[in-house]
């Protein structure tokens, strides 16, 4: 035995645990011959667990706590050793149930062996177990039932102890798997349908199934759809919520269309019947989404919040997208009266959803020619109107999209009471830290370059709220808040071209201002670019025209089917990938762009620098295949800046260049061959000159609406707050 190893000696233990430390003679004893290999399996399961904390020296130290660490040893060694010895020596056992029982006790040590999570968390759990299972083993040697032991426990103990086989003949034992069945949904109720689907005749599974039905609708239309036992007891339950939900997810296509008024249907407020009356006309769709989606709002405000409220604005944002903003997007070479033909009936309120929800896809020129005159017209110009219909759901949102496309100071003019655009500018900016993530303030962050360009007045005042809200923060000792408000602080005042403020040394984030070119290269000392193009006629062009950059002098073009590649011939090593804009109709170029993905990745090259060549609509499929070892993006599309934060969940330590509303082949080009030669020189990338020399290389209008990482506020602002908390950025 394990005992007859080694002696624990330990010392600065309570006094309490001194009993534990009596004489191991008790332990000690020649098992029968018969059952001796069977006890080799137990010590040979001690010994591995007591090897958990990476040293052979016979002790377990998995904690920063000595009494932990004693009483795991402790278990691990005597507590078992004097189970092994009472299951030899008890003359009532016959040799079958004792091997049964030692057997159980190599499982329940295999099973703690087997958890190699970092918490441990079965290893945490002995003594418990050991407990659970010696109480299991006097009850079954007496042919008792061993469910009300099993019941009695907690899940981590329960499950080695149910597992370990040693009960199997136990009357109760399914009775007791059935136990592990509820106390795991218990503990994770939102895996509490797929456990069923596994185990679908367990006798209590109605009433679970009542239970999360109201936590997790969505996934009650799920299961509830499907054509297993889990499925057709799900449907037959008496229960007005899952009822609704099941004729729902049965109901052929229109389940979704229906789910997105789940609340409202189950307080009887609408009918399937009257959704079956618009549901195929997409306006008359689209104008129940925005009608109860006010409904929704107005009620959360009065602190009643709809279920699958997420499903309504899911529903609402789809439809947005699809059948409005794609639309006029789809045609911006036409005169505006035949582009936005589409948007002539729509209210002022159904137009502000336009807005709000389509961030980052909508054109600049469908917003700023169509949208949002006509939305404005609507409510004669009154702004103030305006978030009154819409119980000001979503405002910061719309500010941050308005400043985003300059038509913040327009709007802001549009309240009667110039006191009332102050107040508010102050609800924009109050309040950031109760918000459930980090959207509102990247919002605010986002909107401050904008709001100073158009109007010093209101930025100055901006940047005293955020002074005020750190104080009140500070005062009440939220940190979250503290974070929030000292970040946005030192952004604003960094805005400023005269600052002194050291944004990365402030936040203790990456370089702001500049990418070292040793960050830019690989192992290799070789810089990898990747520029991604697309198929339509505009990317077929430019691709053309991207070729003829590169004089022989400096490059050498090798040329494939999907892609090209073009590498350095003089200075520092520079690979630069493209894929060929094949023909989109039939899905060549997205097939040239995983071809050409797979082979990098095949040959363990990682883009230090992305660029993006394409409209806004191909931004996303760009953003995709980002990989986290870019250090420098460069958006060429309309809008690409509104897509920030979808970029740094692929990168996160990216520098980020994009502009705000059109982008232009002719500002584009201008910026990627200044890139290149710097980088192909093997210079660092000192954003503040590097600018100033770009600007002087463009002679088109629209320049200013190209941000440099720099002036990137709204990426700065999640770096600064992940950092400043101590999270882990995505990658």
């Amino acid at each position: 035995m394990i005992s007859k190893l080694f002696n624990i000696t330990f010392f600065g233990l309570s006094l309490f645990l001194c009993p534990l430390l009596e004489a191991q003679d008790i332990n000690k004893f020649t098992p029968d011959i018969s059952r001796a290999l069977y006890h080799d399996y137990v010590d040979r399961e001690q010994l591995i667990a007591l090897r958990a904390d990476g040293t052979d020296d016979q002790r377990l130290t998995i904690s920063d706590k000595e009494e932990i660490n004693f009483l795991l040893t402790d278990a691990l060694t005597r507590r078992v050793d004097e189970l092994q010895n009472r299951l030899e020596k008890d003359s009532g056992l016959s040799h079958q149930i004792k091997v049964r029982y030692i057997r159980g006790l190599e499982e329940i040590l295999k099973y703690v062996n087997a958890d190699k999570a970092e918490k441990r968390e079965a290893l945490f759990y002995l003594p418990q177990i050991l407990e659970g299972y010696q109480q299991c083993l006097e009850l079954d040697r007496l042919g008792k039932r061993v469910d009300a032991a099993i019941n009695s426990m907690n899940y981590a103990a329960a499950v080695p102890v149910v597992r370990s086989k040693a009960f199997d003949l136990n009357a109760s034992i399914q009775t007791c798997r059935d136990i592990l069945i509820r106390k795991y949904c218990e503990l994770h109720p939102d895996e509490t349908f797929s456990t069923l689907r596994q185990n679908p005749d367990v006798p209590f599974a109605d009433s679970l199934i009542r239970i999360v039905a109201y936590k997790y609708p969505r996934q009650l239309y799920d299961y509830s759809a499907a054509g297993n036992k889990l499925g057709a007891l799900i449907r037959k339950i008496d229960d007005p919520l899952i009822q609704a939900v099941s004729k729902m997810s049965t109901s052929g296509g229109s389940g979704q269309l229906y789910f997105a008024f789940l609340d409202n249907i189950v307080k009887g407020k609408i009918t399937l019947k009257e959704i079956d009356e618009v549901k195929d006309d997409q306006e008359k769709y689209y104008r129940l989404l925005v009608k109860t989606r006010i409904d929704y709002v107005k009620r959360a405000i009065e602190g009643d919040t709809a279920m699958e409220f997420r499903a309504l604005t899911d529903m609402l944002e789809k439809k947005a997208v699809d059948v409005f903003v794609n639309t006029i997007n789809g045609l911006h070479d036409l005169e505006d009266p035949v582009r936005f033909k589409i948007l002539q009936s729509l209210t002022a309120e159904e137009l502000y959803y336009l807005a709000v929800l389509s961030d980052g896809i909508i054109y600049t020129s469908s917003y700023v020619r169509g949208v949002f005159p006509l939305m404005m017209q609507r409510v004669n110009n009154r702004s103030d109107s305006l978030l009154q219909l819409v119980m000001f759901d979503k405002f910061r949102k719309f500010i941050k999209v308005a400043a985003g496309y300059n038509t913040l100071n327009t709007f802001l003019n549009g309240f009667p009471d110039k006191q009332d655009a102050q107040t508010l500018m102050t609800a924009f900016v109050n309040g950031l830290e109760n918000s459930a993530g980090l959207e509102e303030g990247v919002d605010v962050a986002d909107s401050y370059t904008s709001i100073a360009e158009g109007n010093k007045e209101l930025a100055s005042y901006v940047l005293d709220l955020t002074r005020l809200n750190y104080e009140r923060n500070r005062l009440r000792n939220n940190k979250r808040g503290m974070v929030i408000y000292d970040l946005l602080n030192k952004l604003f005042l960094s805005a400023d071209t005269a600052s002194t403020i050291n944004i990365s040394k402030e936040f203790g984030i990456p370089p702001v201002y500049n990418v070292n070119h040793v960050t830019l290269a690989n192992d290799s000392n070789r810089v990898i670019m990747q520029v991604m193009f697309y198929g339509d006629k505009d990317g077929q062009n430019i691709f053309v025209g991207f070729q003829r950059m590169f004089d022989k002098a400096n490059w050498d073009i090798v040329s494939s089917p999907y892609w090209i590649a073009i590498h350095s011939k003089k200075g520092s090593p520079v690979s630069i990938y493209a894929n060929r804009p094949l023909d989109e109709e039939t899905g060549e170029d997205e097939k040239a762009q995983k071809e050409l993905s797979a082979y990098l990745r095949q040959n363990n090259l990682h883009p230090s620098i992305v660029i993006h060549r394409g409209h806004s609509y191909y931004a996303p499929y760009t953003i995709e295949q980002i990989q986290p070892s870019a250090k420098i993006v460069f958006m060429g599309s309309c809008g690409g800046y509104h897509l920030i934060n979808d970029i740094l969940k692929k990168a996160p330590d990216a520098h980020i260049i994009a502009s705000k509303q059109i982008g232009k082949t002719a500002i584009n080009r201008p910026f990627f061959s200044l890139l290149m030669e710097k980088v192909r020189n093997g210079n660092n990338i000192d954003w503040i000159p590097f600018w100033k020399e770009f600007e002087k290389s463009v002679y088109v209008e629209g320049f200013e609406d190209y941000i440099p990482p720099h002036k990137n506020l709204g990426a700065i602002f999640i770096k600064g707050y992940k950092t400043a908390m101590g999270e882990k950025t995505a990658g």
